[in-house]
């Protein structure tokens, strides 16, 4: 059997006041994050049965997590995807500086803990001089998988601005992730092409439209002509939507390719290559045999990664998803394809790891070298 990787596990983060420089300590002490439009009504996304035994939010104890979700689940590789800081803002300096303070406290305080767990290098998408400087800086850092920025951003990803981006990512060997939760947020405009949605359930309904727009640019603009290595990944975007994109797309192109003459496939066959998506949220037909038929119109075998989405209350356990399809092809989805996107070649050794951490406690008291205490009385929590 492959090794099974999680690639979307919502780690908190300790306050970051400790990891930023003094310019901007106020303006986290006093605005946080820029905000977000849409939040969830029932008191935010995690789920309330996974609390650590220390008191802390969900998913901020690193040994917690280790023994209540991939142990027991026997999960060999956690990607760390973080609480989704980076909303979008008016101000790029504050907003590199807290990607730089996520990825110091990343390395910090979760990395160190264990060798199943990977990283993600959190970049501000909109400020590719800042972005490439951040990858270029963490990237030396084996552990980080992944470079990872918001799915929605000011303009779509496949334009100019962003190649020295993609330029970074395939010279460290690392895809390009995207996650929602700033749809709607900072300056990008409206979550959708028509406008603003009422409430947190209309928003995330149409999260896809995002992802699609995107994987569109990123095609017809020529990315992955100019860039044949690089890797995207959709992560928590569904997955039912992409055959329809891939056909429409196609069909566009046997008439208006003189209009993007840079293209030498059909579009179908770049996103196949170079574009992967993540299991949740699964769409779930009544019928399951459509769901098989999906899997096959995307190649889900080449295609496709599991993902839990821990903590949040639409959490995909891993036991339960997708045990009537193929096994060869759910070998693949469980971590087949992730373990050579993300270069895993060896199952990790199960290390002898406390099951918690002592109530009151911080990772930094435990050993791994931090800032100090003063970063563990505040959390960054996931959101979504």
């Amino acid at each position: 059997m492959s090794l099974v990787v999680d690639t979307d596990v919502h780690n908190a983060l300790p306050d970051l006041t400790a990891y930023l420089p003094m310019a901007w300590r106020e303006a986290w002490r006093h605005q946080g994050l820029p905000p977000g439009q849409y939040i969830n009504p029932r008191g935010g996304v995690a789920r309330h049965d996974v609390t650590p035994p220390n008191g802390g939010p969900p998913a901020s104890d690193p040994y917690f997590l280790i023994s209540d979700h991939l142990d027991r689940y026997d999960i060999d590789y956690g990607i760390l995807t973080g609480p989704h800081l980076l909303a979008l803002g008016t101000d790029p300096d504050y907003l590199n500086a807290l990607a730089v303070a996520h990825n110091d406290c990343t390395m910090d305080y979760w990395l160190p803990v264990s060798d199943r767990f990977r990283g993600s290098i959190l970049v501000n998408g909109d400020e590719p001089e800042g972005a490439v400087r951040e990858i270029r800086r963490c990237a030396v850092d084996r552990r980080f998988a992944q470079v990872i920025m918001s799915s929605a951003t000011r303009r779509p990803l496949g334009q100019r601005q962003y190649h020295p981006i993609y330029e970074a990512a395939v010279e460290a060997g690392l895809p390009i992730a995207v996650h929602p939760g700033t749809e709607g947020a900072g300056t990008a405009g409206p979550p959708t092409p028509v406008g603003w949605p009422s409430r947190y359930m209309e928003w995330h309904n149409i999260l896809p439209i995002g992802y699609m727009a995107q994987i569109n640019s990123l095609v017809t603009e020529g990315v992955f002509e100019m860039f044949p290595t690089l890797r995207f990944v959709a992560i928590e975007g569904g997955t039912a939507w992409l055959p329809h994109l891939m056909w429409r797309m196609d069909k566009n192109y046997k008439a208006l390719r003189d209009t993007t003459p840079w293209l030498r496939r059909l579009p179908s066959e770049y996103i196949l290559d170079h574009v992967l998506l993540t299991t949740q949220p699964l769409e779930e037909p009544r019928h399951p045999g459509e769901l098989e038929q999906i899997f096959a119109m995307i190649e889900a075998g080449r295609t496709l990664m599991f993902s839990s989405d821990y903590p949040h209350w639409d959490f995909d356990n891993r036991d339960v998803i997708l045990r009537a399809i193929d096994p060869a092809m759910r070998d693949r989805i469980m971590g087949g394809t992730a373990a050579e996107v993300y270069g895993l070649t060896v199952r990790p050794a199960r290390e002898q790891l406390p099951a918690h951490l002592p109530v009151g406690a911080s990772v930094v008291d435990a050993g791994p070298a931090g800032p100090g205490p003063e970063s563990a009385t505040r959390w960054l929590e996931p959101v979504e």
